[in-house]
Formats: C-alpha cells, structure tokens, sequence
C-alpha cells in the first residue's frame, strides 16, 4: 500500500476535538454534558493519546455520537458528516436532553435565600437582645 492511499489515524483526543467542533459544541458545553468537569479537563482529554472505553461511551454519548464514530473519525468521515449536517439538519439532528430540571433550580435557590434571611433575622435578634440587655431595656411587642 502506497503512502498516498494510507490514512493517519489521529489519536483519540484530536477525533474527540474534531468531533465536537463538527457537532457545534465548544469545551465548556462539552464539560458540561460530562457532568460539569472543567473545561481544562476536557482540553486534557482532548490531548490524550487514548482513552479508556468507559470514558470514550461517556464523551461519545455527551456528543451524542457513537463510539465507533469517534473511533474511526478521520478528515474524511468528519467531511461527510460536516456536508450531510448541512444538507439534511432533521436526520443529522443530535437529541440531547436536559439533566437538569430548571424549576428544581429556582426551588433550591429559593430555599437558600429564604433560609439565609432566616439566618439574618435570627443573628439582628440576639444582637438587639445583647444591646437590650446592655442598656437594660425591657423589649416592647408591638402588636
């Protein structure tokens, strides 16, 4: 087989950056389907000369393609996605789905600015009690 007609193979790292350029994600979205590792981590991995198969199953699924397809990336594949994304969008269309409910997300950071005014309001009580006290004033209730 001559030189002209052999393909490199890139390491894995490169066929996961191409794939993700290709796909439109940038590292911080990447990171974030990954269960929000840093987008450094995912510059590391996307360095790495190989990867083990549970973590190429966790990136091909964050990328929404098979193993296989980050496997054999090359030039060549990635050209014929890149066109075929293009030309069809609905059949070449990545379903991801959301792992966070955004209203769990406005609960819970409801709950902690509830409890931190709960925490304020408890802290200017003993305070005002500790200056009651020092001037020795006798509270009033206001009704």
């Amino acid at each position: 087989m001559d030189t002209a007609t052999k393909v490199k193979k890139l390491p894995i790292g490169k066929r996961v950056e191409r794939a993700r350029i290709v796909i439109g994600l940038t590292q911080k979205e990447l990171a974030t389907r990954l269960g929000g590792i840093s987008k450094q981590a995912v510059s590391q991995l996307e360095q790495a000369e190989k990867l083990d198969n549970k973590r190429l199953e966790e990136v091909a699924n964050a990328l929404g393609v098979s193993t296989g397809f980050i496997e054999e990336c090359n030039n060549e594949t990635l050209l014929f996605h890149i066109q075929n994304l293009r030309e069809n969008e609905v059949a070449y269309s990545f379903n991801f789905h959301c792992t966070i409910n955004p209203l769990d997300k406005v609960v819970e950071l409801y709950e902690r600015l509830l409890q931190n005014e709960h925490d304020q309001n408890e802290y200017l009580t003993k305070k005002l009690q500790k200056l009651e006290a020092r001037l020795g004033i006798t509270p009033t209730i206001d009704s």
